[in-house]
């Protein structure tokens, strides 16, 4: 662990993780032997870091979140307040399932996940993605994708910056075609569910 970590007297760090310089461990947190934590992070009150999870560079996990194992988070994600993530699809109490049955969860670089949202094992959710508060992720995010609700639906799209981007002449319609973001001018062209950033 570098020296520029810092760790909060009531948290701790098992002998045997990484944690890169510049990240911060705020009050009650445990970060298991074997967890890898980028640079520049940081982890609210009361996180759970498991020793098979995976965390970028600048990634800002809010208080009362646990990454359980085969979680990566890539670099700039941000997890709101008590948000969760789940690593078997079929618990039960009387069972003990070995990490063979735990399945890998993906976030990709710069997604936004709201508070007490629930992101179900074996899942990727896209770059920029935006999963709103109270969501239930059953499947893949795409890319860019804002998507709400119990299960989640695509809702819309947002550009890497935050703000709501929209296809077609009216800004709302969900139609293939180019939009340019009012807030930034960064440019994406959609197809079908796939969008990619065009400069």
């Amino acid at each position: 662990m570098s020296d520029d970590v810092f760790v909060h007297e009531s948290s701790y760090v098992d002998e045997g993780a990484v944690i890169g310089k510049g990240t911060k461990v705020w009050h009650f947190c445990h970060v298991m032997s074997g967890a890898e934590i980028g640079e520049g992070c940081a982890l609210g009150q009361n996180v759970f870091v498991g020793g098979r999870a995976k965390i970028g560079n600048n990634v800002r996990i809010q208080n009362n979140v646990s990454i359980y194992d085969k979680v990566t988070i890539e670099d700039g994600v941000f997890c709101g307040p008590s948000m969760v993530f789940t690593n078997v699809m079929n618990p039960r109490a009387e069972i003990r399932r070995g990490i063979d049955a735990y399945l890998p969860t993906l976030v990709k670089r710069g997604a936004s996940i709201g508070a007490n949202a629930t992101v179900v094992c074996g899942n990727t959710i896209g770059k920029y993605a935006f999963v709103g508060a109270g969501a239930v992720v059953t499947r893949d995010v795409p890319d860019y994708a804002l998507v709400y609700g119990n299960a989640t639906k695509i809702a819309g799209w947002m550009c890497e910056c935050g703000e709501k981007i929209g296809f077609g002449s009216d800004r709302l319609r969900d139609v293939d075609g180019y939009a340019k973001c009012v807030k930034c001018g960064k440019e994406y062209e959609k197809r079908g569910l796939v969008v990619k950033r065009q400069n």
